[in-house]
């Protein structure tokens, strides 16, 4: 790979995040504690699918922001405020989530304009060329479809927004020869940044799951019981990120190693953190159920909310190894459906058992995990 030279329209290519990014980054997650709380008040099906389609649309271009800093790290004073201003949009859209199918979609509907009208005003710095008009077309278009759907109601509001999630997501592929698929290459990606700026937002995301627990404990009825579900509840997301954290080392070498596929694959490693932040909302939304009742048996939404989410973010965790060829899959899917058979133990016991039961199971497959590596290195040392 022809190596870039920095220049005025070609900035100095991303080292590590910046400090910038990282309170970017705690303004998105806004979005996730809002989707948590939603699904908490309505943990339906009609509730989850109203969460994806708002998830979707939001995800994708708190990805592009990790492509633009990786572009074009915001080191100028400039740069920075002009990212204050996106993170007004994404506040603005996260303030809305709530109400958005009802009062407040125009809300949301502005926030995400202003979203990506700052991401291509920056985007402008990074030497891309005919890729960024690409990129503008389909960006703009889906912003003009999220406000559309913010003045109409009912019915039509739902099909602006899931045209507009099928414009940033579908259709650039189903039509590469006239989108920003044909034209990858021209965006440059640097590894370490990628991987580094992705497991901080898991990071962060896993601590909205720990302000759940916060939330849901019952300090009038405090007890030993209360005090072990709490130790239980906090172990649940250490045990995540632990998963998390075995594989980024490898993740950061296999993508540096991709070569003139970098980008394409860089774009399969962002759809494959989908499973893992929307499995880190129902968790925290099983959770919070979990610690509020620990002695009383669960409803099966509950229940399937905290074996659900792990399970889902366990399928993320597939997603990124299947990607990048990092390591097996098979210890993560047998782990999934054992977090799911968790569900009755809920439902039949109590809560306080279930949450129990799947941290047993997630200690387990590190275990076995950190067993079988110690077998792997001993073996190359004979």
């Amino acid at each position: 790979m022809t190596p870039v030279r920095p220049g005025p329209g070609n900035p100095a290519p991303a080292d590590r995040v910046t400090a910038v990014e990282v309170f970017f980054d705690l303004v998105f997650v806004f979005t996730l504690i809002k989707l948590t709380a939603v699904l908490e008040q309505d943990l339906t099906p009609a509730g989850l699918a109203r969460a994806l389609l708002l998830f979707g649309i939001l995800w994708w271009m708190f990805d592009g922001y990790v492509w633009l800093a990786n572009a074009v790290p915001p080191r100028l004073a400039a740069q920075k405020l002009l990212l204050f201003v996106g993170m007004v949009g994404f506040l603005l859209a996260a303030v809305a989530v709530p109400e958005a199918f009802d009062h407040a979609g125009l809300l949301f509907g502005v926030g995400y304009l202003v979203v990506i009208a700052v991401h291509l005003s920056l985007f402008r710095q990074a030497g891309v060329g005919p890729a960024l008009t690409r990129l503008a077309a389909y960006n703009l278009g889906s912003a003009l479809l999220v406000v559309v759907g913010g003045f109409v109601g009912g019915a039509a509001r739902y099909a602006c927004w899931l045209a507009a999630l099928a414009l940033q997501s579908v259709v650039p592929y189903l039509a590469p020869r006239f989108s920003w698929v044909r034209v990858l290459p021209a965006f440059r990606l640097q590894p370490g940044h990628f991987i580094e700026r992705h497991g901080l937002l898991v990071i962060i995301a896993l601590g909205e799951s720990v302000v759940a627990i916060g939330m849901g404990v019952d300090t009038d009825h405090l007890g030993v019981g209360t005090v072990a579900v709490i130790a239980l509840a906090l172990a649940l997301p250490a045990a995540l990120w632990w998963i998390y954290y075995t594989d980024t080392s490898a993740a950061e070498e296999r993508l540096a190693a991709t070569g003139p596929e970098r980008a394409r694959v860089a774009l399969r490693v962002g759809f494959a953190h989908i499973p893992l932040l929307l499995g880190v909302v129902l968790a925290a939304a099983g959770i919070h159920a979990a610690v509020a009742h620990p002695a009383q048996p669960t409803d099966w939404r509950s229940a399937l909310a905290l074996a659900g989410g792990v399970a889902v973010y366990l399928a993320g965790i597939v997603g990124l190894r299947h990607t990048l060829h990092s390591a097996p899959v098979l210890s993560r899917l047998v782990t999934g459906a054992a977090v799911v058979a968790t569900i009755p133990v809920g439902t039949r016991l109590n809560a306080r058992a279930q949450l129990g039961a799947v941290v047993l199971v997630l200690v387990a497959m590190l275990l076995l995990d950190r067993r079988g590596s110690n077998r792997f290195t001993a073996s190359r040392g004979a």
